[in-house]
């Protein structure tokens, strides 16, 4: 955990990527379309990150709330997704770009599947940027399949520290996001990392996401700068 000053940079940033359709929509293009959009952009943000001195970067693609969307409209977020694997996976595994999956794997596609642990693979030993992608992702399940897994195990209350938990999280072995960032001007955290962000800064930007660039992110890490973490504690000054 940082200290209460906190560093210049975040090292660990999550974003909720939100406005796909409104910026589609905004221009006359079909949903689809602004989807495509958003992850033609996710190159780009994930280069102003590496520039900036960002370790961690964690993106939210698809929530478990989000098979409830027109059948149309989930069929093509999944044809997206095999579309990025095959061909985002290899430049970003010659960036040096570590691949995590965060979420649940059974409900894709047997060949999604194959094609998301190939690019976990792949990329495993990688560690100029790790890229966690939340897919088929919600902070409650999450947590629940975390308690589950430690019933099943038999774990006595007494062992139940938040540091043993955090271990049965998708997120093991990554640290806290210092700063959660949405767009689209939106200011809820949508079941996203609601365990891990009990501490993170809070940024949002009326930008779609396919309009977020490098500027934004600059904007983001300088306010992020400015801000006095205190963790629940007091500043020396107070």
């Amino acid at each position: 955990m940082s200290s209460p000053d906190g560093p210049a940079t975040p090292r660990h940033i999550a974003i909720i990527m939100d406005g796909n359709g409104r910026w589609a929509e905004s221009r006359g293009l079909s949903r689809h379309e602004g989807h495509r959009a958003g992850v033609e952009n996710i190159r780009r943000v994930v280069e102003a990150a590496v520039d900036a001195g960002v370790r961690y970067l964690t993106l939210y693609a698809f929530s478990t709330e989000n098979w409830a969307r027109p059948e149309g409209e989930v069929s093509g977020l999944l044809e997206i997704l095999g579309e990025v694997l095959i061909h985002e996976t290899p430049l970003l595994h010659e960036q040096g770009v570590q691949i995590r999956h965060l979420g649940s794997l059974d409900e894709l596609p047997p060949h999604l599947q194959q094609g998301v642990n190939v690019a976990l693979g792949l990329t495993h030993g990688n560690d100029r940027l790790v890229l966690s992608v939340a897919y088929n992702y919600g902070g409650r399940a999450e947590i629940l399949r975390a308690v589950r897994r430690m019933l099943a195990e038999g774990l006595a209350p007494e062992e139940v520290t938040e540091e043993r938990f955090g271990s049965y999280l998708y997120t093991a072995g990554l640290p806290d996001p210092d700063m959660i960032v949405r767009t689209a001007g939106e200011m809820r955290l949508s079941n996203y990392l609601i365990w891990q962000a009990a501490y993170a800064e809070y940024w949002s930007t009326p930008a779609y996401w396919p309009d977020f660039g490098a500027e934004h992110l600059r904007q983001a890490i300088l306010d992020y700068g400015r801000r006095k973490r205190k963790f629940g504690g007091l500043l020396q000054e107070e």
